[in-house]
């Protein structure tokens, strides 16, 4: 069966499909189970069981390089002054397959144990306490830069041993190297993701050495010492697994706070609900993660020919797995369009799943969940001010701020 054309209401670089994407997944979800994407030359999923189907199979990989030249596999190299960018991601373990992968996953959750996150909550606790208690006495503010973002940027950079005063540029390095993860990025883009690669690389540089000497409680310590079967992290491995850390330890959970809130002003019956009963919070969390995902697209290189509802899609193409509209399927969540706080079967994949599931979920959701406690204990009166502006970005889906009141 031939791809069915994308319908033209899949536009990732229109403000109106931005604002609200899920009709036009709907409508690519009724048209097919397929569809090729040609402005991106990319293989677009949008249905939850071959999503989810898809992330665990091997015919698939985050890189092709384990097994194919880019000219084998029909590809160019990225341009040279592109390297410092592609040097760091191509080193951590999100952009790796076997056996780099499990060598590098295995080594590090050495690292970032289980213990490792639970030894947190007290520190994540009074930290989202300390941040709402300053946004009250404030009478409001953006909950973006007041909340969303102070606290996962410091808890990862505490767990990683990033002294305070080193913290400002952690924000924009990470987001001008995530600017790099949307759709055709330009080269504008490009150049500030090649220049935070850069900036980032040194300073980790100099960190990891300074650890060395002086090894300290932190993660970065630990992933120095994290050995097994005579094999340790290369240095480049650790810079890339700190950048890593960061950018996928905040990113999600930064826009996951803000979309939250965003879909509870827009659903007030349910923020009610809320209000009225915080043991729904845990419920909560996974439906505000399903409801307006963070991470709206995660992408495959197809290693071996996989056929989808009769589609084969070759060797050397793309695959772009829709994480929203999985997300919104409603073969698998009842009446998905819903905002339902108290959904207890909620399959969502917004950590992805497989061998690249998400390492750092047990954080967000701790930190999703101390943030949402404490604005409901603090802040039982919290109101929007202003529309919010949606960032002009598809793959990784936020907000420019939230302006709240008490």
């Amino acid at each position: 069966m031939a791809a069915l054309e994308t319908p033209q209401t899949f536009d990732p670089w229109d403000p109106a499909f931005l604002a609200d994407p899920y009709p036009a997944y709907e409508e690519l979800r009724a048209r097919g189970r397929v569809h090729y994407f040609e402005p991106t030359k990319q293989w677009l999923v949008p249905h939850h069981a071959d999503v989810s189907a898809l992330l665990r199979d091997r015919r698939l990989g985050r890189t092709y390089q384990h097994r194919f030249t880019h000219e084998e596999f029909g590809h160019s190299a990225p341009p040279p002054e592109h390297e410092p960018f592609h040097v760091l991601n191509d080193h951590g373990m999100l952009d790796l397959e076997p056996p780099d992968h499990t060598r590098i996953r295995r080594l590090v959750s050495k690292a970032f144990t289980p213990r490792t996150v639970e030894r947190l909550k007290p520190y994540v606790d009074e930290l989202a306490g300390k941040l709402v208690t300053r946004l009250v006495a404030a009478g409001g503010g953006d909950l973006l830069t007041d909340i969303a973002e102070p606290l996962p940027v410091s808890v990862i950079a505490e767990m990683l041993g990033i002294p305070e005063s080193d913290r400002a540029p952690l924000r924009p390095w990470s987001a001008d190297i995530c600017g790099m993860y949307e759709m055709n990025p330009s080269q504008e883009t490009a150049a500030k993701a090649v220049r935070a690669s850069e900036e980032f690389t040194e300073y980790l540089l100099g960190l990891i050495g300074a650890r060395r000497k002086e090894p300290g409680d932190d993660l970065i310590s630990g992933l120095i010492e994290a050995y097994e079967d005579g094999e340790r992290l290369t240095e480049q491995e650790m810079i890339s697994t700190c950048v890593l850390l960061l950018n996928a330890g905040h990113e999600a959970t930064v826009n996951a706070t803000v979309n939250g809130w965003w879909a509870l002003f827009r659903n007030p019956g349910q923020l009610a609900a809320l209000r009225a009963d915080h043991s729904l919070v845990p419920t909560a969390v996974e439906e505000l993660m399903r409801y307006d995902t963070p991470l709206q697209l995660f992408e495959r290189w197809v290693l071996d020919d996989v056929e989808i509802d009769g589609t084969t899609i070759p060797r050397g193409s793309e695959i772009a797995m829709l994480f929203g509209s999985a997300n919104h399927d409603p073969a698998v969540f009842t009446a998905p369009k819903e905002l339902d706080l108290s959904r207890a079967d909620n399959p969502h994949i917004s950590f992805s799943a497989g061998i690249h599931y998400c390492i750092g979920a047990p954080l967000a959701r701790l930190e999703l969940t101390a943030s949402l406690r404490a604005l409901l204990a603090q802040a039982p009166t919290l109101t929007l001010t202003a529309e919010p502006v949606r960032k002009p970005a598809f793959v990784i889906r936020g907000l420019e701020g939230l302006s709240v009141a008490l």
